[in-house]
């Protein structure tokens, strides 16, 4: 198929994904009102039992406008809406950053507050980073999804009803979630890896998808799997060649002027799950630079929030 066919196809899959979850909106009435965000909570250790392959004297976590970095005791800091203003559904928030620092403020609190608008209780996931890279970081959301599920009552949510939302290097992880919950790397041989670490959609805003190819985020590889990754684990972690029927729902934003992550990430991961029979929104807009996250003024993709609430509704989770 010639490139410009492949981008066409690509373009017409995009607004046949689109259209019938606005149709599905529209058919269940719009969004749920606002309700007030909540304050955070205090922030809950995912491994109260000790990190796994904790660094002894890795020195103090470093926090710097916002931004996250040297992460040594990873946690969940809850957003939860008040008991009969939700639906029960929650979202654990993976901040993006390239492996390397976590940008908590416009990627984390910012969005768990978005998430409490919709009635939607957010948990912004604080995840190890390039001083651990794998599989640290992948036990770490999988653990979130585990604890969050096995503790349902205490947090007033549905255990059938946990997604993820993941920017950058975070949206990686969040497809790694969705993609290698079964993974043995995932597990530590605590008790908690009997509960299932599937979730049960993924929210993906300019995600990282390749670590090897022309489209691939080479920090991000570096980060997680070091400077001198064989070829073959690059492959192994660009997780479009990961899909199965198993792997959950996604709703995917991407900006065709994206020149950090190039929108070829987001598109190669709708084909995969397409194939695979996943059900895929893939918004992919002419416009839109990297990290833009909640920021408006960007022109009709800071529009996307809306876009997923709606796709949100129609799944039933609002």
């Amino acid at each position: 198929m010639s490139s410009a066919r492949q981008t066409a196809w690509v373009m017409l899959s995009a607004m046949m994904a689109i259209l019938p979850s606005a149709a599905a909106a529209a058919q269940q009435g719009p969004p749920a009102a606002q309700v007030p965000v909540s304050r955070p909570g205090p922030p809950v250790p995912i491994w109260p039992e000790g990190v796994p392959g904790a660094i002894a004297g890795g020195g103090p976590e470093a926090v710097t406008d916002g931004r996250i970095s040297n992460v040594h005791e990873p946690s969940l800091t809850p957003y939860v809406v008040p008991a009969g203003a939700r639906p029960a559904t929650a979202v654990i928030v993976c901040p993006g950053g390239g492996y390397n620092i976590l940008a908590a403020d416009h990627e984390g609190r910012a969005v768990a507050e978005w998430l409490n608008s919709i009635g939607v209780s957010a948990f912004v996931l604080k995840y190890r980073l390039k001083e651990y890279g794998h599989p640290a970081p992948l036990r770490d959301v999988l653990r979130a999804v585990r604890l969050l599920r096995s503790d349902a009552p205490r947090w007033g949510i549905a255990p059938d009803r946990i997604g993820v939302l993941g920017f950058s290097a975070g949206g990686h992880l969040a497809a790694s979630a969705g993609t290698l919950f079964d993974e043995a790397d995932g597990r530590t041989g605590a008790a908690l890896d009997a509960i299932s670490a599937r979730p049960d959609f993924m929210i993906l805003v300019y995600p990282v998808i390749r670590l090897a190819g022309p489209n691939a985020h080479t920090g991000s590889g570096r980060a997680l799997l070091g400077a001198n990754a064989a070829p073959e684990m690059l492959e192994r972690f660009s997780l479009d060649t990961r899909v199965t029927k198993e792997t959950p729902p996604a709703f995917l934003v991407h900006g065709g002027t994206d020149t950090a992550v190039p929108a070829e990430n987001s598109v190669a991961f709708s084909l995969a799950l397409r194939a695979a029979g996943v059900p895929v929104e893939l918004h992919l807009y002419q416009s839109g630079v990297h990290g833009f996250g909640l920021k408006p003024g960007f022109g009709p993709i800071s529009d996307w929030p809306a876009r997923c609430a709606e796709w949100m509704a129609a799944r039933g989770l609002l």
